[in-house]
């Protein structure tokens, strides 16, 4: 999860990971781990470096629950995020993303044609 926060508090920012690394000094790989949740338990010391690039407190990194600007300016709850991650893992590219919206659009259109 907190991996999660900072990716979303870097993308906010409109950092790469390679600037964030740069600017927090701690390095590209390791803030890879940590976004992927593969390191799970950074230090203290580590998210103090994270946040204060971010401008933001420790305390907002290691909340329970996602951040505002997650819930609020996206709309989607923990379900949502997993079934998002879950066809990340298994290699759905954003245009197949986009080619499955556009699918689900067209069958929208058709139920809503044929119910005239």
């Amino acid at each position: 999860m907190i991996g999660q926060k900072i990716k979303l508090y870097r993308r906010k920012k409109g950092l790469s990971l390679s600037e964030l690394s740069t600017k927090s000094n701690i390095s590209k790989s390791y803030l890879s781990y940590i976004e992927r949740d593969v390191k799970q338990n950074p230090s203290i010391d580590v998210l103090k470096k994270i946040a204060t690039v971010m401008e933001i407190s420790v305390e907002e990194l290691i909340e329970d629950s996602l951040p505002g600007l997650y819930q609020e300016e996206h709309l989607l709850d923990d379900e949502w995020i997993l079934l998002i991650q879950q066809a990340i893992r298994e290699g759905v590219s954003k245009q197949q993303f986009k080619d499955f919206q556009e699918y689900i659009k067209y069958e929208n259109w058709t139920r809503r044609k044929t119910r005239k």
